[in-house]
């Protein structure tokens, strides 16, 4: 008796690619929302520059992110508030 798993390729099979229509459409919805290429909305900017914008602007998000938490997590602990509320608002900022 043999156990057979799927291959990736037949489990891959059954999820449909996106057609080059539908990649145009989710990179054309992404350029506004990123601010360095927000300005050239009318230019034409091509997908690899935008994708790499993406890249770039969730790296700087999350180092954003990582910056502001550290900086409350200091204000937090030179604050003079009990610990109930300290927990409340480190819960609060995780979500």
């Amino acid at each position: 008796m043999s156990s057979r798993r799927p291959s990736s390729s037949s489990s891959s099979s059954r999820m449909s690619k996106p057609s080059d229509d539908e990649i145009k459409e989710l990179i054309s919805k992404l350029q506004p929302l990123l601010p360095q290429l927000h300005h050239t909305r009318n230019a034409p900017v091509s997908a690899s520059s935008i994708l790499e914008e993406t890249c770039s602007y969730i790296r700087r998000l999350h180092r954003e992110v990582e910056d502001l938490s550290q900086r409350i997590s200091q204000l937090l602990d030179s604050a003079d508030i009990s610990d109930v509320d300290e927990e409340l608002i480190r819960r609060l900022l995780q979500h």
